[in-house]
């Protein structure tokens, strides 16, 4: 069966979550389905442990991406570049508690939206043990995003995120850092006037080890896209503005 969702997900010595994850979304979801498994080692943990519990996932289509590039960033590009269904999502490796939200997902996707945003901050919705700095950051950020740059969604931050194909075939990503992309493809979309949903998800932060989603460190990058959403609006930037990626 043609797929018509490739989900996206990017993993590092995820063994421990990986199994989970996809048994929920192999009872979860309905729609027809593929997922890109996206690793920068042969050695990575995760891979044998989902060749290894293949009953855990049975009727899930499963293909592993070697990764082109290093990185959050780079397994996310190449799973992009790997994808050829109409839609794509990117979910995360740990997640194995909004697979139900997906089919919601696609069927708003289906109805003429070019972006669905999981969100943490709408009803229905939660952020659940997130360290206090990283709690402030993300709060403040997607309040002023929302309520002063009008953005369409209140969780312009979450790198779990589904995308049309003309968003990935026709939006140029210029970010390099980590789950900068996310944000990026949404306020690039919304400068385009593009239509723009969002489901309520639950976040719950890792306690295993140490987040690779680094604010500090990424901060920087992700200002940049959200300088751009406050020119979108009140500079009333034109569309034509947003680089569009080659195609052959």
């Amino acid at each position: 069966m043609t797929p018509e969702l490739d989900i996206v997900i990017p993993v590092y010595n995820e063994g421990r979550n990986i199994v989970a994850t996809l048994g929920a979304l192999a009872r979860a979801v309905r729609t027809p389905a593929r997922v890109l498994i996206c690793y920068d080692r042969p050695e990575d943990d995760t891979l044998p442990a989902i060749r290894d519990n293949a009953q855990a996932h049975a009727g899930l289509s499963i293909e592993f991406v070697r990764n082109t590039g290093r990185g959050a960033h780079g397994a996310i590009m190449s799973g992009f570049a790997a994808s050829t269904a109409p839609l794509v999502l990117m979910y995360p490796a740990d997640d194995d508690f909004n697979a139900a939200e997906v089919d919601r997902m696609v069927a708003l996707a289906k109805s003429g939206c070019d972006v669905v945003c999981p969100s943490r901050f709408i009803s229905g919705g939660r952020m659940v043990g997130c360290p206090w700095l990283k709690a402030a950051l993300v709060r403040s950020a997607n309040f002023t995003l929302h309520h002063v740059a009008r953005l369409p969604t209140h969780d312009a931050s979450n790198g779990f995120r589904m995308f049309s194909r003309r968003v990935i075939e026709e939006i140029a990503v210029e970010s390099d850092q980590g789950f900068c992309y996310s944000i990026e493809l949404l306020v690039k979309a919304h400068r385009l006037k593009w239509k723009i949903a969002e489901v309520p998800v639950t976040w719950i932060e890792r306690q295993d080890r140490r987040s690779r989603f680094q604010v500090l460190r990424w901060l920087p990058a992700y200002l940049r896209w959200y300088f751009y959403a406050f020119a979108t609006t009140f500079l009333r930037r034109p569309p034509s503005t947003v680089p569009m990626r080659e195609t052959s």
